[in-house]
């Protein structure tokens, strides 16, 4: 395996100024979504994952975590009593686990397509097979989170991401032509990373059949090979997420918890940057520490610090679920979605 240099550099590019590029990226969402931005719950299922990522702590070969699955009835419990009124999308997350997919995303999502028929569900849950996707789609789930973390080929095997490059991108293609809606995104700092992988993995990003996409910033896992990496750089993430924006206008962009760990404005500021997604985080506490990301100092956004980030970015609180909003832009056809703006 090819030795990784530290990453965590930031990239010079000949864009405006950030606070200009900043502001374009916001004023474009406002312009496509009048100001709004979507509140989601999470909820994490299982950390159990049979990857071995280089930078997450899940990993398989982490041997000090708690491996737990969350009981089906304590989450159909959260379901139907413990739900903030403000979230519209329910995210049902895990790590790579067949097992925990089976026995509890597929009947809890069931649940709450019969008893919470008005909150999209949007779910998390790695590289499976096609028959596991049509039977989660079947059950009620519409749009799934399959992050690439990098969009060169070669880095990609070095950081030992899930299976394989190719894999990746034909999961991607498999969802979007079997009727997901389907976000990814990538980890800005990454050792290994360098700025052409930064501009190679914008591009994939615009060209793949997605509806949204994300920008995190690396943070070092405490219990992964790469813990003694430095973390990546905030304000060439924050650049990101405008060029992001500016180059896809009609993506569903999440703001990421981790940004303020880097950083306490951090997810205001990407707000600010164009984002129009937060996520009110619903693993009960007891579970919360052990889904290992990064590290367990994790920034927890629950509901007031989302509400107060959304009033502090300028912006709104959606009332209309995504996975509406992606009905009904089936519908009418996006004619904005290939917009380019210099970025």
């Amino acid at each position: 395996m090819t030795s990784l240099p530290p990453s965590g550099h930031s990239f010079s590019s000949i864009e405006d100024d950030k606070s200009t590029l900043e502001q374009r990226a916001g004023a474009l969402r406002d312009e496509i979504f009048g100001r709004e931005v979507f509140v989601r719950g999470v909820i994490e299922v299982s950390n159990f994952c049979r990857q071995n990522c280089n930078y997450c702590g899940m990993r398989r070969d982490n041997r000090d975590l708690k491996r737990f699955r969350v009981e089906l009835e304590s989450l159909r419990e959260l379901v139907r009593h413990g739900l903030p009124e403000v979230i519209t999308d329910l995210n049902l997350q895990t790590g790579e686990d067949t097992v925990g997919d089976r026995e509890i995303v597929l009947p809890l999502i069931e649940t709450i397509r019969k008893e919470k028929p008005h909150l999209g569900i949007s779910v998390c849950l790695g590289t499976l097979d096609h028959k596991l996707y049509d039977e989660l789609k079947q059950a009620g789930a519409s749009y799934y989170i399959i992050k690439l973390e990098t969009g060169n080929r070669d880095h990609y095997r070095e950081v030992r991401a899930p299976g394989t490059f190719d894999q990746r991108l034909a999961a991607i293609r498999y969802l979007a032509a079997s009727g997901w809606s389907v976000s990814s995104g990538f980890i800005l700092g990454l050792p290994g990373q360098t700025p052409a992988h930064i501009e190679e993995t914008l591009d994939l990003l615009g060209e793949l059949p997605l509806a949204g996409a994300s920008v995190s910033p690396f943070i070092a896992g405490e219990q992964t090979p790469f813990a003694n990496h430095p973390i990546g750089d905030f304000e060439s993430t924050i650049r990101c997420i405008a060029r992001l924006r500016l180059r896809n206008p009609s993506y569903i962009i999440p703001a990421i918890s981790a940004l303020n760990l880097v950083n306490e404005d951090g997810y205001v500021r990407a707000l600010r940057a164009g984002a129009n997604l937060a996520t009110i985080n619903l693993t009960p506490s007891t579970n919360r520490n052990d889904y290992l990301l990064y590290k367990r100092d994790r920034f927890i956004m629950h509901e007031q610090r989302v509400k107060d980030a959304i009033e502090r970015a300028g912006c709104a609180i959606s009332t209309v679920s995504i996975a509406e909003t992606m009905r009904q832009r089936n519908v009418t056809a996006d004619p904005i979605r290939e917009i380019r703006a210099v970025a």
